[in-house]
């Protein structure tokens, strides 16, 4: 089985510490390629890095089709262009932000969403809105840590994301935490003995549910919205991403 782990920014070292933190949960026989584009914003953090992030996103998911990849992970909290990957991919396709949204209504009844900076928590509520979750999702807290701050040497980014994250047990009553962005992924178990209570981190937790859909022969449906997109020739710089259909 090969997963191809996406990390829609350019950021390589991050992408490397996601597939080290994926290739460690996965089963034997699983193979997981982490990949990010080459050319898009070195981090996604608003709307407009979201936009530019889609056509090397879209572009890994074509080329994955061409290799014969069984299933997709988006590996960003916003989970950019995920409907329009699963058009263009036969297996499954999943957001790290569904899947940890997902898992923590299931291991508790509430819980909370740590991200990066407050501009993005906006993000967050509409993705939580979109996927049922926001009857679960007592709050989504902003630690004013820029994505590009989480690994820094001398950083103080561990220290802000755990105070965040007790605040959100003490003051907003959540039973399980969602860690808000990628480059978290590392950090999850180091937060969780630290502050007693469950901690998801959705990178891994997409990668496993990826995992399990291949397992089951699930593939993704292509009667209705995730059809092939409709063949047509694109114009200028995007004619190379025209649909044949």
């Amino acid at each position: 089985m090969k997963i191809k782990l996406i990390n829609p920014n350019t950021t390589r070292r991050m992408t490397d510490v996601m597939g080290a933190c994926a290739s460690a949960i996965v089963s034997p026989g699983t193979l997981i390629e982490a990949v990010s584009p080459i050319d898009g914003p070195p981090s996604i953090e608003g709307w407009y890095d979201e936009a530019l992030a889609l056509p090397g996103l879209l572009a890994e998911v074509a080329r994955g089709e061409r290799e014969g990849v069984d299933a997709y992970v988006i590996a960003c909290f916003g989970d950019p262009g995920l409907y329009a990957a699963r058009e263009l991919a036969r297996g499954p396709v999943i957001g790290i932000a569904e899947a940890a949204m997902h898992v923590a209504s299931v291991i508790a009844p509430s819980f909370a969403v740590v991200t990066t900076l407050a501009r993005t928590c906006g993000m967050a509520w509409h993705l939580a809105e979109r996927y049922g979750m926001k009857r679960f999702c007592r709050n989504v807290r902003a630690t004013e840590v820029a994505v590009l701050e989480l690994d820094q040497p001398g950083s103080n980014a561990r220290r802000l994301i755990i105070d965040e994250c007790r605040r959100a047990l003490d003051e907003d009553g959540a039973e399980a935490i969602v860690l808000g962005c990628a480059g978290m992924v590392d950090l999850c178990h180091e937060i969780e003995d630290t502050i007693g209570a469950p901690v998801v981190e959705g990178v891994t937790a997409a990668v496993k549910w990826a995992e399990a859909l291949v397992a089951l022969r699930l593939s993704t449906a292509k009667r209705g919205e995730y059809a092939r997109p409709l063949a047509k020739k694109y114009d200028g710089s995007l004619a190379g991403f025209s649909p044949p259909g």
